[in-house]
């Protein structure tokens, strides 16, 4: 089997905030932030969007009203979810992950989303070597609808170490983080360790007492701006007012032979074969992509 020389993800010391930023170049990103691999929210960048301003509720009712999502094994229309996000409480909160696969349900939506924010020197994600089929077991471009009182049900690291892009189109969402180094403190479960066993939000210090040393980093993305952060960070969500997000996830040098590794792991279960071939491609593209890295400076 093809020996594997994985670059992999360093973290720098606890972060005790997160910056919000302005005016950031692309240099000044990469260097301040995702070589170090720290959380930044940019406040202004997707302003350049022409989406920005244009994706709401009732934007989402009138177009795609018709559509139909399953959560928790119920199926809606994406016009009833709407209602029912905009009259949502914490005391009768709107079915919530209402999540949309962007390139399923409205690829044409992509286009109002450009310029694209890099979290990287190439966009690994989007790269013409990298088929869509190997980013099986998660969406690439997503967006989130939420209603007050409506919270993500459990703490979690994104699947197949991703990195993060949460942007916010409408609305305000909180986010409740923790660092990679608070781990030892979040109980992941056995069976799968990028889930945390505890309630963040009711804990029970009885079962899990090491949570009374966790210290969260609770932060605000308000409309507008972008909240990125890299793999192993710790996160779920809580909502207040009516909320649509977009989230977008990221490949890098940091994390890409990672992601190799743990998309390998998810075709192992449907096929060993297929298995073996994504990480055979997939470490051989990174190669690839590896030396475009080297050409672009940052």
């Amino acid at each position: 089997m093809l020996q594997q020389e994985a670059k992999r993800t360093t973290f720098t010391k606890a972060v005790e905030t997160i910056d919000r930023r302005s005016n950031l170049s692309r240099r000044e990103l990469i260097k301040e932030y995702i070589e170090p691999c720290k959380p930044v929210i940019l406040t202004d960048e997707a302003h350049k969007w022409p989406g920005m301003g244009m994706v709401t509720p009732q934007f989402i009712k009138e177009k795609y009203g018709h559509l139909t999502k399953k959560i928790k094994g119920v199926e809606y229309n994406f016009a009833d979810l709407i209602d029912r996000v905009l009259a949502s409480s914490p005391e009768n909160p709107a079915p919530y992950p209402f999540n949309v696969n962007v390139e399923y349900y409205c690829p044409e939506m992509r286009q109002h989303f450009k310029p694209e924010i890099v979290y990287g020197k190439v966009d690994r994600i989007n790269h013409p070597l990298l088929p869509r089929f190997m980013m099986h077991g998660t969406e690439v471009y997503e967006f989130f609808i939420g209603g007050r009182g409506a919270s993500f049900p459990f703490l979690h690291i994104d699947e197949l170490y991703l990195h993060n892009q949460l942007t916010q189109l409408y609305g305000s969402k909180e986010f409740i983080m923790f660092g990679p180094e608070q781990t030892p403190y979040l109980y992941p479960q056995p069976q799968n360790p990028k889930v945390s066993q505890v309630d963040v939000l009711n804990p029970d210090y009885e079962k899990h007492p090491l949570f009374r040393e966790a210290r969260p980093l609770r932060v605000m993305v308000n409309q507008g701006e972008t909240l990125l952060f890299p793999t192993g960070w710790w996160h779920t969500t809580q909502i207040h007012e009516p909320s649509i997000s977009l989230g977008r996830c990221h490949l890098n040098a940091s994390n890409y032979y990672d992601f190799v590794r743990d998309e390998a792991k998810v075709w192992k279960r449907k096929s060993s074969l297929m298995s073996l071939a994504v990480l055979l491609y997939g470490n051989a593209i990174g190669k690839i992509m590896d030396i475009q890295d080297k050409f672009i400076k940052g």
